[in-house]
């Protein structure tokens, strides 16, 4: 399983959906899921604002990486963004049968993640709403990458900055060297 980390317009959907097409993996978004799923509490903690109870995620994923068992590696995006879950990801690795094969961490600096989320053109992507999903972001990610070190999972900082060609050149680099392609 191949894990992406990255702030709000790194590009971790679109580096995950190319290297699932181009390795014939399967792509999964955890923010996708949740807003595919029929449960009403997810739906309307979505609704709302809320974060989703970590439980419910976790049981969403685990369906979903359940379904794939079929393909020969998944591609994991927008999950864990808890410590909690990251604990549960690697903890019950036999349970849905995928052990955590790769990090990527992309790395855009904050001035190309504004100018990135600008263009996408969303009404909440204001400057302060985006250093406030920044600050969480880095408070957020730091535990789960400590912890993943810990149970000696590799993480690969990626340079996200440039063409999605160009960065996903650069992620291709990361797995061939970890010999996962």
């Amino acid at each position: 399983m191949i894990l992406f980390f990255g702030p709000a317009g790194a590009g971790k959907s679109v580096q995950g959906q190319f290297l699932a097409a181009r390795q014939g993996w399967r792509w999964l978004s955890a923010g996708q899921l949740l807003r595919d799923t029929r449960d009403s509490d997810v739906l309307q903690a979505q609704q709302t604002g809320e974060l989703v109870d970590s439980d419910k995620v976790n049981q969403i994923v685990s369906s979903a990486l359940s379904r794939a068992v079929d393909v020969d590696k998944v591609v994991l995006d927008g999950f864990p963004r808890k410590l909690e879950q990251a604990r549960w990801l690697v903890e019950n690795r036999i349970n849905h049968g995928r052990s955590v094969g790769l990090v990527i961490v992309l790395e855009v600096p904050h001035t190309e993640v504004i100018k990135r989320l600008k263009l996408r053109g969303r009404i909440d992507d204001t400057p302060e709403t985006i250093d406030d999903r920044l600050r969480i972001y880095r408070q957020e990610i730091y535990p789960i990458l400590n912890y993943f070190t810990e149970q000696g999972i590799n993480i690969a900082h990626v340079d996200g900055s440039g063409t999605p060609g160009q960065v996903h050149d650069k992620i291709i680099e990361e797995l061939a060297a970890r010999k996962l392609i």
